[in-house]
């Protein structure tokens, strides 16, 4: 059995454990394509910020039956080798969860799904008598959300591996002990990484875990137990 020097691996949700985008997926299932392509040429532009980006990204689900959401989740094209992957970090005690900016309701399906055990996304849109409502406005944080999870796992950030494609990601690896960017195309993600792989099995991150040696991250101070 390999043994792995992390004790939480945190990993990001959309293009890292899904092929595309989640958020294409509702926008094509709710015929609102133009608006999510609209918002992505613009981020990708670095015409808006990564909050608007967010808000507009949420406000394509606002209305839906959560039913309906976890329906088009469960159809979403995803990474092989998820379950394995996850099986094997479980087994040699790895605490397993979620970093994303993505609403409760679709982190949650998530967790179930996988048997994660935790997450931290955004609280931008709620959910009212089974349906998505407007709520306040979405901020993106991730360090915030990675701060969340240590705290609660009891775990320092130099015991921490993350695992994402985007420039939240890239934001992220300072900050913890070893970062992987997982099939990115974006140069600077790859750059930030310690490590950048290609392909769609998440089953290749079991041998770079095994074998990596965990640095000091940015101001790992002991997370509060």
């Amino acid at each position: 059995m390999a043994r792995f020097p992390f004790r939480l691996v945190t990993f990001d949700l959309d293009g890292t454990l899904t092929t595309e985008h989640g958020w294409l997926a509702i926008a094509r299932a709710t015929g609102q394509l133009a608006a999510y392509e609209r918002t992505q040429r613009a981020f990708r532009a670095r015409a808006i910020d990564e909050d608007t980006h967010l808000n507009d990204l949420l406000a394509l689900a606002v209305g839906l039956p959560v039913a309906e959401v976890e329906g088009i989740l469960a159809a979403t094209p995803k990474v092989s080798g998820i379950g394995a992957t996850m099986a094997a970090l479980r087994e040699d005690g790895v605490r397993l969860a979620l970093l994303t900016h993505n609403p409760d309701y679709v982190c949650a399906w998530y967790v179930r799904a996988f048997g994660l055990d935790d997450y931290e996304g955004t609280n931008g849109r709620r959910v009212r008598a089974g349906r998505v409502v407007a709520a306040e406005s979405a901020h993106a944080g991730k360090r915030q959300g990675l701060a969340r999870l240590l705290a609660r796992a009891g775990v320092r950030a130099g015991e921490t591996a993350h695992v994402g494609d985007g420039w939240a990601d890239a934001a992220v690896f300072p900050f913890v002990g070893f970062g992987v960017a997982f099939h990115s195309p974006l140069a600077e993600v790859r750059a930030a990484a310690d490590v950048a792989l290609d392909g769609t099995d998440l089953t290749a991150l079991l041998p770079v875990l095994a074998s990596a040696r965990a640095r000091q991250p940015v101001n790992d101070a002991p997370s509060p137990r």
